[in-house]
């Protein structure tokens, strides 16, 4: 079969599988060579020979496609493709797809996992019973933190994609009020989901939780003025794109007291510099950009891969993404 002459790169697969998936199904559709890492510098090396390049996060910039003359092809391992130069692959007749959504679910457990931590605070507790806080308590039980019920605190999406509706969906599960933003109008059929402008989101909710694409004009929406427009009680939660925060602003406005806390998946680094101010400030948790990272969410990531090369090569490309 012709699809099995077609030789894969693939540049960065321990992210997406460190172990814990099969790259089975991928082998049987060519000649397979998966690396976990690929610097810049060993791009043309590496996928010189090759027909398919898959890629996470490792960069394919123009200097490169040029120097790829058998690529055909350029899979992103991931929905977000800023790592291809898609106008230097369409110059050259290379396809370039994404994965989109198959991450939903996950990312948006994620964004409650940082709510509950930051309302409960879960984990600073039990770091404290473990270094015999409870052993020595005079009372049978005692909180470190203000505790905070979720029920009836409105919760502000900005953004409301696939994600921006799954997170709505488990806000009223708590019983919060949900307040959405979206640039383009959209309607819910749940009621209870109010559509309001972006400055009734930061003045009125409790929780803010970013859900909107990296563009030019929300590239660091989350500035100063927009913090001080938050209730001094908020926090704000961020699983989307590092570079949608002012993070020495943010930094500040936590330091200050301006909102309560914060809770991060993604920096506008990553992985960040030492000197990232938000690696110091108060009530900041940060995790290192996981919220993807479930087992379920990779496996139907990579089962989307393997489609959409198999797509390609019947010459019916899908998920293509242009410049």
């Amino acid at each position: 079969m012709a699809m099995l002459t077609k030789k894969i790169v693939v540049l960065d697969g321990n992210t997406l599988n460190p172990g814990d998936l099969s790259w089975d199904e991928l082998e049987k559709l060519g000649s397979c060579e998966v690396y976990e890492r690929t610097s810049l510098e060993q791009v043309v090396e590496r996928a010189k020979d090759a027909d398919i390049v898959l890629t996470n996060k490792t960069i394919l910039n123009r200097a490169a496609i040029e120097q790829l003359p058998k690529l055909r092809y350029i899979g992103v391992l991931a929905t977000g493709y800023n790592v291809v130069d898609v106008e230097a692959a369409s110059e050259k007749g290379i396809t370039v797809t994404n994965v989109p959504a198959y991450g939903t679910k996950s990312v948006a457990q994620m964004v409650f996992a940082h709510v509950l931590e930051l309302a409960s605070h879960v984990g600073e507790h039990s770091r404290s019973v473990h270094e015999s806080d409870w052993v020595s308590a005079k009372d049978f039980c005692y909180w470190n933190c203000p505790l905070l019920e979720l029920s009836d605190l409105k919760m502000g999406n900005i953004g409301y994609g696939k994600i921006g509706e799954a997170t709505a969906l488990l806000a009223r599960a708590f019983g919060m009020q949900v307040l959405v933003y979206n640039r383009s109008p959209k309607t819910s059929e749940d009621s209870s989901i109010q559509f309001v402008d972006l400055d009734t989101v930061f003045s009125e909710c409790d929780v803010i939780s970013l859900h909107c694409p990296l563009t030019d004009a929300t590239d660091k929406m989350i500035n100063k003025k927009r913090l001080n427009q938050m209730k001094s009680s908020a926090f704000l939660i961020n699983t989307g794109r590092g570079p949608l925060i002012d993070e020495a602003a943010l930094a500040e406005a936590l330091d200050e007291g301006v909102i309560a806390g914060a809770g991060l998946d993604v920096l506008s680094s990553e992985p960040p510099s030492a000197d990232n101010p938000l690696l110091q400030a108060k009530n900041c948790i940060i995790t290192p950009h996981i919220a993807w990272a479930t087992k379920a969410a990779r496996s139907r990531l990579l089962s989307v891969v393997e489609r959409n090369i198999q797509a390609f090569l019947l010459e019916k490309p899908q998920n293509i993404v242009s410049g």
